[in-house]
């Protein structure tokens, strides 16, 4: 079998930031790395979970909800995937920034967790969530990064 194109990314080699993953057309998949993998302890699960519900909801309502595709966490628990049409590197940074810190900053109910609207509703954890996007709008990732291919 063919190797995946995200598997032959050096993991040793990245820092927490915004990646370009791929480009198919005018889709951009970009990986939102809040953790340096390997080597930061990574998310809570609970944490992804609150993320992804609160993240989803902020992107989808956003300046920009029409060019949102999916918001979701890494199996790895080092960060997201976003996949976008028709947004510049430079819109991205300012968006995951921004939702980051409303993340950080949340207060009150989680969208989306009740059990009609979530199959795991009680699966989070909003402080953790707001640590961890603290954590990551706190440090220096403003840098553009693009994935490096093995």
């Amino acid at each position: 079998m063919e190797r995946i194109a995200s598997f032959s990314v050096d993991h040793t080699k990245l820092n927490k930031g915004v990646y370009i993953s791929r480009i198919d057309g005018d889709i951009t998949t970009y990986d939102i790395r809040m953790c340096k993998p390997n080597v930061d302890t990574p998310l809570d699960p609970k944490a992804a979970h609150t993320i992804e519900h609160i993240g989803a909801t902020l992107l989808r309502n956003g300046k920009y909800k029409n060019d949102i595709i999916y918001f979701g966490p890494m199996g790895c628990m080092t960060g997201f995937y976003l996949i976008t049409k028709e947004l510049t590197f430079d819109e991205i940074k300012a968006v995951v920034k921004e939702v980051f810190t409303e993340i950080s900053e949340w207060e009150g109910e989680i969208p989306g967790a009740k059990p009609e609207e979530c199959g795991n509703y009680t699966y989070m954890d909003l402080e953790k969530a707001k640590a961890a996007a603290k954590f990551f709008v706190e440090s220096k990732w403003e840098h553009e990064y693009h994935l490096l291919r093995g």
